[in-house]
């Protein structure tokens, strides 16, 4: 890596573009320079407030000047950051700064509020620092800086060595105990997603992202350093920004697109994804859920003027490790479940379909995918048996050594050698007896034009089997006896839905991912 590190293209589009408009956040606009100065005022303040060098910095502050330059000052430190979110219940980001052992945090004006609660039983408190205002005057027992400290300090000048092995960033995902799922992101990992995606997409200093995603997801750390590093400007979207995303990309001159399919569907139901909405657009991306054909045609037909791509990955393989560049005359045919293939690995990087026995499975067959590679991250934090478990080598491999990451992802490789998603390992339940893939139930659904969205769930569940099954839709005029007498015709009886309830929108979990939890605990109240 030659030295470089998360926060070198920074360096460089600073020192090419110190003028040029880095960050616009609630329409206040910060160049290269600005955000440089500050982002190296709080790396000092960091080393001044901690005993030894940071090593873990939580970023606690939503969508904010301090959410984002507070993740290059952790880096400018020498530091690991780990994004926090205010959204979250105070206990998880209490458990996440725990697991995390934080030296310091950032924290922003609003979320500097539920701090009490959040640090409440914690033994030993983090270095805090408020660039925004004022500090909470009743903490005691740890270093504390507010705006007219870090406004003394002088400007880090020599920042200190990072080793590409190092970790740049920890995440923390849903786990099935309940706990947070620790996620270290080594600088290595995410240079060569970066240097993957500046080949593939050509960014330049002219250029304009959105950032859709709260920086708790993985997928937000594409929008901001993908773009600092080809000299481009991250426009940090606000929750209204998101219901009405069109102005938004008007007045900001948006270029780079990338968000969940979860936006599009909830546009096609308003009524706003029209034709020619998007002039701007040259580049839009979709990752983190399914992408439906309805929802890529649209868009396509929206931002006219745009390459379309439908991007796949888990958080355990670097943002994004698999992409699929949509066509419309010959993408609606190579479509499973009316959903769009996610396309081939990135290059360098390996995949292999297996079988319940991790032995590849013949052409054509579905399986779960596994993948390798130099974005495979180390493990899981502090967890060596799940690191174990998912985590795995391959005695048929020819490279000694390389571990796959066992994604749960059911997928199948397609005649011209695209991949396509059928679903999750766990969303493949039983009922009745019958193996039964939600996904066929949902894709079905979806067939109905005014359906946006769809869930198929397995319910009520008794002995590891479920009795039938339920959906919830959302769209427009969804006339919900007239889709299941379509289903009805499509799928056998043990599949098709006992009852389909209409929403007026799905719930989202913190990622804007369609939060299936949810609705399993609405049939609960239900019954």
């Amino acid at each position: 890596m030659n030295g470089r590190s998360l926060r070198s293209g920074f360096l460089c589009s600073r020192a090419s573009h110190p003028d040029r408009p880095a960050l616009i956040v609630s329409d206040r606009t910060l160049t290269f320079a600005e955000v440089d100065y500050r982002a190296r005022q709080w790396a000092h303040g960091l080393l001044e407030s901690c005993t030894h060098p940071p090593q873990r910095v939580g970023v606690f502050a939503y969508r904010s000047t301090e959410s984002y330059i507070g993740q290059l000052a952790a880096l400018y430190a020498g530091a690991t950051f780990v994004p926090l979110n205010r959204k979250f219940p105070p206990a998880r980001t209490r458990k996440m700064i725990q697991a995390a052992e934080l030296d310091a945090i950032i924290l922003d004006e609003a979320s500097a509020t539920q701090l009490a609660e959040v640090l409440v039983d914690i033994d030993k408190i983090p270095a805090l620092l408020f660039p925004a205002g004022g500090a909470a005057t009743s903490l005691t027992g740890t270093k504390v800086l507010d705006c007219a400290a870090l406004s003394d300090l002088t400007p880090l000048r020599e920042l200190p060595a990072v080793s590409p092995f190092q970790t740049g960033y920890l995440l923390f995902t849903s786990g099935s105990t309940g706990q947070p799922k620790g996620v270290p992101v080594t600088h290595a990992n995410v240079l060569y997603f970066l240097d993957v995606m500046a080949q593939r997409y050509q960014i330049t200093p002219e250029d304009r992202f959105s950032q859709t995603f709260d920086q708790t997801f993985d997928l937000s750390i594409f929008d901001v350093f993908l773009a600092w590093n080809g000299g481009a400007c991250v426009c940090a979207m606000q929750p209204l920004d998101l219901i009405a995303p069109a102005r938004f990309v008007a007045n900001h001159g948006v270029t780079v697109w990338f968000s969940v399919p979860s936006l599009p569907a909830l546009m096609r139901r308003k009524g706003t994804l029209v034709p020619g909405v998007f002039p701007t657009l040259r580049l839009s991306l979709f990752c983190g859920e399914p992408l439906p054909r309805q929802s890529a045609e649209a868009w396509q037909t929206a931002a006219p003027n745009s390459i379309v791509e439908n991007l796949y990955g888990p958080t355990e393989l670097t943002i994004a490790c698999f992409a699929y560049r949509w066509h419309p005359q010959s993408s609606p045919q190579l479509c499973v479940n009316e959903t769009v293939p996610i396309g081939r690995p990135y290059e360098g990087l390996a995949a292999i379909v297996v079988d319940e026995q991790l032995s590849p499975v013949p052409p054509g067959d579905d399986g779960e995918l596994l993948v390798a590679g130099p974005q495979t991250v180390p493990g899981y934090w502090h967890d060596h048996r799940r690191t174990a478990e998912r985590f795995v080598t391959l005695p048929y491999v020819e490279e000694p050594g390389l571990r796959f990451y066992r994604t749960g992802d059911r997928v199948r490789q397609l005649p011209n050698g695209d991949y396509a998603f059928l679903g999750r390992s766990d969303y493949q339940i039983k009922v009745l007896g019958y193996r039964v893939e939600l996904g066929e139930i949902e894709a079905a659904l979806c067939q109905d034009d005014a359906v946006t969205q769809a869930v198929a769930l397995g319910w009520p569940i008794a002995e590891g089997t479920a009795e039938s099954i339920v959906a919830f839709v959302c769209g427009y005029d969804v006339n919900t006896d007239r889709i299941l007498t379509r289903v009805r015709g499509k799928l056998p009886d043990y599949m098709t839905p006992r009852h389909i309830y209409l929403l007026d929108e799905m719930p989202l979990n913190a990622n804007g991912k369609i939060d299936r939890k949810a609705l399993l605990e609405r049939l609960t109240r239900m019954a």
